[in-house]
């Protein structure tokens, strides 16, 4: 009983003890500060310096790696994960199935991806029953392209269950934009996929299929700012071989407030001249006819891979235009890969998409009108007519400026034709906003025309800055009567080609009747002609795919076309009319090749 006690007693003196002693020192403290003044400057800087020269007399890195000995690094291995043989990587003739969404530098990721995979041994199917792994290419631009996606990959997911104790199981993938846009939806969520790849990751495809096949969702989105797959030769699959598109940059640095393409393809970077030149070659020895050079924007190439190429002019800009970013110097522009491309085969046709207004300076136009087999064909997006939004769009150019450039463009190329791209119902346009863009597209005069109604992007400017307000009912109604504009002003133009004589690359047969063929003029208008043979010299030869053969032009058809785009129903005109011939024994044709 007497120890419980003394405890307790010894416990409460030392508490008192502790109090006073935290008292005593707590007086001490406020009275050496109350004493002691605070350091100068010059006292600090004094310190400082007498760090600085201690830190400088010390050891220096060289002191503690001298003496030990560096094993040299063999890099090659650095890209093989240690976990995974060289030997899973292969496809082992298992069947890939390709279905591509959107524009045409999806169909170009797609025969690099299939170049990759057939390298590792996979087999192309085009039937979907019987594919080991289906990837679907995608496209993030609308909220109704990724609608669709999401749709196929219920049905997918189907298909998949059905097989799922099938010695080979269905693999589903997801390649492209939508694949980095929606990673965590796709993977987390949805569980839909097996494998998600982002287009900087296309190489990256055989390992992550290898993990899949592992039981395990395997995905590579990365960005790149190197990126180009220039040396990888893509398996073009144009109909008949005739004609093929060649990837010369990837990404866009323009921030259009709009615009996803920059969150999903990454920045700005161009092929090497020398590997573009080498592909365009290779297509014209297996006979293709006609080149489109592709990239997000494409005509702001800029191939700096070699020194010689890094001087310090400026890149130019069509006047009276600018840019969010700093003024990018050095490296060969693309007049310079124009110009090289049109020369390595003068029978073949070269065109470009998409371009942005900004870059086209006088050098480019002149040489578009001085060589022959560069089309004398232009996309000039304008988006809007209205100063207004084209500021909100972050477009880098005035209504005024744009028309300046119309009418350079049109007096240095003078048969030139024109298409466009426009947005209708963009973040707080007005109705007299939505006028002007009427009465651009009757300034103007194109041919040809891609017309939308706006859908908002996640990540985009305006999605963090701007208020999509104008309801969906309006939205339609003004895309509706931009659509009737746009159809009157072109009917206008394509009538002054009747009686005129065409020169037409055939595609093959028409659709409208196996008794027709189909081809394009240089303006990139649709040509129905009636299938029969024509003279060349003293003899005669049947037209196929591929051919070149003058026309004359006889008549019009107006021809509409409809796309779900996004949650409205909306119709576009990517070819707003066709040119008909009708079968007369007066109508002459030239074979040229």
């Amino acid at each position: 009983q007497f120890l419980p006690v003394q405890n307790s007693l010894f416990k409460c003196t030392f508490r008192g003890l502790f109090t006073s002693l935290q008292l005593r020192i707590h007086s001490r403290l406020c009275s050496n500060a109350s004493l002691t003044s605070a350091p100068t400057q010059s006292e600090r800087r004094t310190s400082s310096e007498k760090v600085r020269a201690h830190i400088r007399s010390g050891p220096s890195f060289q002191d503690f790696i001298r003496g030990t000995s560096l094993k040299e690094t063999d890099l090659t291995d650095l890209d093989t994960p240690g976990y995974l043989s060289e030997d899973l990587y292969m496809g082992n003739s298992r069947k890939v199935y390709f279905e591509t969404y959107g524009c045409q530098m999806n169909v170009n990721d797609t025969e690099i991806a299939w170049s990759i995979l057939q390298n590792k041994g996979y087999q192309r199917t085009a039937h979907l029953n019987q594919a080991d792994v289906v990837l679907l290419v995608t496209c993030s631009v609308r909220e109704k392209a990724e609608t669709t996606i999401w749709n196929r990959l219920q049905q997918l997911t189907s298909m998949k269950k059905k097989r799922i104790k099938s010695p080979t199981p269905m693999k589903i993938g997801i390649l492209g934009c939508m694949a980095e846009r929606l990673k965590t939806e796709l993977l987390e969520r949805e569980k839909l996929v097996d494998v998600l790849v982002g287009p900087d990751a296309y190489r990256d495809l055989p390992r992550l299929l290898s993990v899949a096949d592992g039981g395990q969702q395997a995905s590579n989105v990365l960005l790149s700012l190197e990126e180009t797959y220039a040396d990888i030769m893509p398996v073009h699959h144009a109909p008949h071989g005739y004609s093929a598109f060649v990837s010369i940059m990837r990404g866009c640095d323009n921030m259009c407030s709009y615009c996803i393409v920059p969150f999903t393809r990454g920045r700005e970077r161009s092929r090497p001249l020398s590997s573009i030149l080498q592909e365009v070659c290779l297509l014209s020895d297996q006979g293709v006819k006609e080149v489109t050079l592709l990239g997000q924007n494409v005509n702001s190439y800029r191939d700096t891979s070699e020194e010689q190429f890094c001087t310090g002019d400026p890149t130019k800009l069509s006047r009276g235009f600018k840019t969010l970013y700093q003024s990018k110097r050095g490296g060969l522009r693309f007049s310079d890969l124009l110009d090289r491309v049109s020369q390595i085969d003068p029978d073949m046709r070269i065109r470009f998409t998409s371009p942005h207004p900004k870059d086209f300076p006088d050098e480019v136009l002149h040489l578009i009108a001085e060589r022959d087999n560069i089309c004398k064909q232009i996309h000039l997006p304008a988006q809007s007519g209205s100063n207004q939004v084209l500021k909100a769009m972050r477009r880098g150019y005035t209504r005024e400026a744009y028309l300046d450039l119309v009418e350079n463009v049109k007096q240095i190329i003078p048969d030139v034709s024109l298409s466009s791209d426009f947005i209708s119902g963009f973040c707080g346009e007005t109705e007299e906003d939505h006028q002007q863009t009427l009465s651009l597209i009757r300034h103007v005069g194109y041919n040809v025309g891609f017309l939308f109604a706006y859908s908002m992007r996640k990540k985009t400017h305006a999605f963090h800055r701007l208020h999509d307000n104008i309801p969906a009912e309006v939205k339609q109604r003004r895309l509706a009567e931009t659509i009737q504009v746009f159809r009157e002003e072109a009917a206008k133009i394509n009538t002054t080609l009747i009686g005129s004589t065409q020169l037409i690359l055939v595609e093959g047969d028409s659709k409208r009747s196996t008794e027709d063929l189909c081809g394009r003029t240089e303006g990139n208008m649709k040509v129905v002609f009636p299938k029969e043979e024509v003279s060349n010299g003293s003899r005669t030869a049947a037209v196929n795919a591929g051919d070149y053969v003058l026309v004359t032009v006889r008549s019009l058809i107006q021809v509409d076309r409809t796309y779900c785009v996004s949650d409205l129903r909306r119709t576009i005109r990517d070819t707003c009319v066709e040119l008909r011939l009708l079968p007369t024994q007066a109508l002459s044709y030239l074979k040229i090749s």
